[in-house]
């Protein structure tokens, strides 16, 4: 008999919860790191960073290349001055009185002091 119980009861169990209403489940809703928003926001300012730093090391570029320009034509403009001063020395040397009149006197000039007129400026 003990074991006739024990089967009506559990019988009886089974039906209490086939009968009785199941809780309906709740659904997880699970927790998204980013929402869509953020996610374009996070597009976007990547984006601009990424664009910043093209534009930056662009620029830089550009810079360097203007101050190696800038450092070549100063090479230039200085060599050109030593030049000139070359050229400035070798003018005064040439036009020195002494080497003037020897040279004239090398062509047959004399020097006449009647047709000397000094000029002043």
């Amino acid at each position: 008999m003990a074991n006739l119980a024990r089967q009506l009861r559990h019988e009886q169990r089974k039906q209490q919860q086939t009968i009785a209403p199941k809780a309906p489940k709740k659904k997880i809703q699970q927790k998204r790191w980013l929402s869509p928003g953020e996610k374009i926001l996070g597009i976007t300012f990547g984006a601009l960073v990424c664009f910043g730093s093209i534009h930056i090391i662009s620029n830089q570029s550009s810079i360097y290349e203007l101050n190696k320009d800038i450092q070549d034509t100063q090479a230039l403009i200085q060599e050109q001055q030593k030049s000139n001063s070359d050229l400035s020395i070798q003018i005064s040397e040439l036009s020195q009185y002494d080497r003037i009149k020897e040279k004239a006197r090398k062509l047959g000039l004399e020097l006449n002091n009647q047709n000397v007129k000094v000029v002043q400026d």
